[in-house]
């Protein structure tokens, strides 16, 4: 029995952590990952100090952000406008839903 919960266990880790690694992956694709990293800063903030500074309520202000760019809450770098660089509206919402997972948990 005990190799089964094993089995089991596995397949669940994979299936929860699949749309994180989906959504890491669409990051890697549209060059997000060039100026932004999980846990450090890069050229923009760590997407976990994002997800701590935002919640469920601004995924349709930050989405806007990243399609149109802007700049001046995190630093002076300004982050591009991803329209331009082939983000689509729903690319950019789901990046933004990712980001906001990211959000560390209390010990």
């Amino acid at each position: 029995m005990k190799p089964l919960f094993a089995v089991i266990a596995v397949v669940a880790s994979a299936a929860i952590s699949a749309p994180a690694l989906a959504n890491q992956e669409l990051a890697q694709k549209k060059g997000c990952l060039m100026c932004h990293a999980i846990d450090k800063k890069i050229i923009g903030p760590a997407y976990q100090d994002v997800a701590a500074a935002y919640t469920s309520e601004h995924v349709e202000q930050l989405t806007k952000k990243v399609l149109n760019g802007g700049g001046g809450v995190w630093g002076t770098a300004r982050m591009v406008p991803n329209k331009d660089r082939g983000v689509t509206e729903a690319e950019a919402k789901q990046l933004v839903e990712w980001v906001l997972s990211l959000k560390k948990k209390a010990p």
